[in-house]
């Protein structure tokens, strides 16, 4: 079962991948990158994706039916762009399942559907804490 940075690791050896990080979504803090960040810095990266997870989390209308909350309200996000793709994958914890994996693709180099397989694997395989 890898932890924070052999998890990210894993994410860079994808095609096109371009940089990963964990981020928890509540409080828009990287708790691990690696890898380039858009524009430059990780940590405003990672706060202006976790708005976007917290969006999509909060809202009813994205947001999974978990009557018991076991589960993270979204299972991914993707939004794509000219140059590249950028993948949001919640991760289900025994805590509180408050944070997504952000994995940033080059689209000329990336395979999506690839990313968004091996991205629910290493979801389910990470461990916390």
């Amino acid at each position: 079962m890898p932890g924070i940075d052999e998890c990210l690791l894993e994410a860079m050896r994808l095609p096109g991948a371009r940089g990963a990080a964990l981020v928890d979504w509540t409080s828009g803090l990287a708790l691990g990158t690696v890898g380039e960040a858009p524009g430059g810095d990780h940590e405003t990266t990672a706060a202006e994706a976790a708005e976007l997870a917290r969006l999509a989390a909060e809202h009813g209308a994205f947001a999974a039916d978990d009557p018991v909350g076991e589960r993270p309200p979204v299972e991914d996000l993707i939004v794509s762009n000219r140059d590249s793709y950028h993948l949001l994958r919640f991760v289900e914890t025994t805590f509180d399942s408050t944070v997504f994996l952000h994995l940033w693709l080059a689209r000329a180099d990336g395979n999506l559907a690839l990313a968004r397989i091996r991205l629910g694997e290493m979801a389910e395989r990470l461990v916390l804490g």
